[in-house]
């Protein structure tokens, strides 16, 4: 079995209306994870609002979730725009029992392909857990390129990509030119479906974290290529994957997690709490849903 395949959530980090980090709020909510189904966990991505956190908070909650390895998957979120910082933060939380490290393509720098392929290389080089690559172009400009791509899965510790371009027409070049066990996983979870049925092999969702059953019989349903289902669910579920991004994530799944009374709605600046208008159209699509009463 791929490391990271099937159904992943993109984790918040709860936090208590001090700014301080709700460790009790994010143990509730990863086992509401392992109740529910979901077969991986990322912590400290971008959805666990990474970029506001010190780096002493950024290895404890990759600490906490590791008290839960033996009940579900951890994947660390480890990426920056600093090849050196990327390496020095894994590192520190290499001996923890993690599968994997999720790093994102260096935001702001706007690096060359060149320079892609030289920062992965060297992180995945200087690293002894595997590295999944993340292209999110809408937040760090560079859309890395298929070849980029291709050229990165041939090192042997560089195990898949978290592809958010939302460009299905992609994943079948990758996957027809990249290792057999090379994992594709959707980071777009409006075209994530189209994705799956296209031969990826996964999703990490932020939908997943206010709807992670229903999210995971999606990835079933779409990595077995059972078209007819997956789409029945999938029409479901777009009015939820649409509010997850009314505002900025994680600004509205925060808020959501919030009405399910999972977590406080607190969120770091320069993030703001969700728009009250928009709460209540979210809290109308949950409960069309039935996710609450």
């Amino acid at each position: 079995m791929m490391i990271a395949q099937g159904s992943s959530v993109a984790l918040v980090t709860p936090m208590k209306e001090t700014g301080e980090i709700d460790f009790l709020a994010f143990e509730r909510l990863i086992q509401f994870h392992i109740d529910e189904g979901t077969e991986n966990i990322i912590v400290a991505g971008t959805t666990g609002e990474a970029s506001t956190l010190t780096s002493k908070e950024h290895i404890e909650v990759i600490e906490y979730a590791c008290n839960y390895s033996d009940q579900i998957s951890i994947i660390a979120g480890t990426g920056s725009n600093s090849t050196r910082q990327t390496i020095d933060l894994s590192k520190s939380v290499e001996n923890l029992p993690i599968k994997a490290f999720l790093t994102v393509v260096p935001y702001y720098n706007k690096p060359t392909q060149r320079g892609l392929i030289e920062h992965f290389t060297i992180i995945a080089d200087s690293l002894k857990k595997p590295i999944i690559l993340y292209n999110v172009p809408g937040r760090t400009v560079i859309n890395m390129t298929n070849q980029t791509i291709i050229e990165l899965a041939k090192h042997s510790n560089i195990i898949g990509i978290k592809e958010a371009s939302g460009d299905v027409n992609r994943v079948e070049e990758i996957n027809l030119n990249t290792p057999d066990d090379f994992v594709l996983l959707s980071g777009d979870d409006e075209s994530c479906m189209n994705f799956m049925l296209a031969g990826g092999h996964g999703c990490i969702s932020v939908t997943a974290n206010v709807a992670p059953r229903q999210m995971r019989t999606l990835c079933d349903l779409s990595v077995l290529k059972d078209d007819a289902k997956a789409r029945d669910l999938d029409n479901l579920l777009q009015p939820l994957h649409k509010a997850m991004f009314t505002e900025s994530n994680p600004i509205p799944v925060k808020a959501a997690l919030s009405i399910m009374g999972l977590i406080e709605n607190n969120i770091r600046l320069p993030l703001t709490p969700h728009d009250a208008k928009l709460s209540e159209e979210l809290r109308l699509v949950l409960k069309n849903l039935k996710i609450i009463q």
